[in-house]
């Protein structure tokens, strides 16, 4: 930092504290009357006990996520609004393009009756539904768990297997390799096609691509969504009849526009 530099940084500093100065002498005129505006103390990623969260550089974690204590995440796996990861009294493991959904709850046990020590462990490429909880269990590779499912205490879905939407999965139950289960408690309902199966993967390959456009737009400084907002307005499209009958062609912007593999009907219907 040259001499410029420095000075820049005195000044500003000086305007910062006059700032404080002139909102301290405000809130002693106020009184009774102040009202006191105060920063929230959420943080995404939150250290416990010695132990920090530790997400890779390519992973999501979106605002308004808890990641507490003992807790990985590999490379280009998401973790959406609203979940939370705790990882106090033991660990939790999350595998590479694996998605945890929007209010979904991961938590561990130290252990159960019989002693069996009870981290969560998620491996690659696993979706979790909306609103999942999963406590000290284990989910294989490339398995689904549906929205508002539970998996208790040392609970076990194996490879390309399926936990239906709202099941219960009650202690030690193990889900074998491609199939589901679902009610309440899980019960065995039937195996998964190889379409089901495929499905299980590409769910995971979407949210992995959709996760890049959610962090790019967190990503985002002030001016950047300002101009944004100017080029919607600019380009809003209208009635594709009115459009004809004025003669005008409206293109969307490059910057706005999805890549195709976020919505894969988009590039068959171009193609076709």
């Amino acid at each position: 930092m040259g001499t410029l530099g420095r000075a820049i940084y005195v000044v500003g500093s000086w305007i910062r504290v006059a700032g404080q100065a002139v909102d301290r002498v405000g809130c002693t005129l106020q009184g009774s009357h102040l009202f006191q505006e105060q920063v929230s103390r959420h943080r995404t990623l939150m250290n416990l006990f010695d132990k920090d969260p530790v997400v890779d550089k390519d992973a999501f974690v979106a605002p308004g996520a808890s990641v507490i204590g003992d807790v990985k995440v590999g490379r280009g796996s998401s973790i959406w609004y609203g979940s939370v990861l705790r990882g106090d009294v033991n660990s939790i493991r999350i595998g590479s393009g694996t998605n945890i959904q929007d209010n979904a709850l991961v938590h561990v046990a130290k252990s159960n009756i019989s002693g069996n020590v009870l981290p969560t462990t998620i491996g690659n490429n696993v979706t979790i539904g909306h609103g999942a909880v999963l406590h000290g269990c284990t989910v294989e590779d490339e398995a689904f768990v549906g929205m508002g499912a539970t998996l208790l205490d040392g609970s076990h879905v194996e490879k390309n297997a399926m936990v239906a939407a709202g099941a219960l999965v009650r202690q030690n139950t193990r889900i074998p390799f491609g199939e589901v289960w679902g009610g309440n408690p899980a019960k065995f309902m039937r195996k998964l096609t190889e379409e089901e199966i495929a499905f299980i993967s590409q769910s995971a390959t979407n949210y992995t691509n959709l996760a890049m456009v959610h962090a790019a737009e967190n990503n985002k400084g002030f001016e950047e969504i300002e101009l944004e907002k100017t080029l919607r307005k600019k380009f809003a499209r209208k009635d594709e009849e009115y459009d004809s009958m004025i003669g005008v062609v409206r293109e969307t912007p490059a910057e706005l526009t999805l890549p195709d593999n976020i919505l894969p009907d988009k590039a068959q219907k171009i193609a076709s």
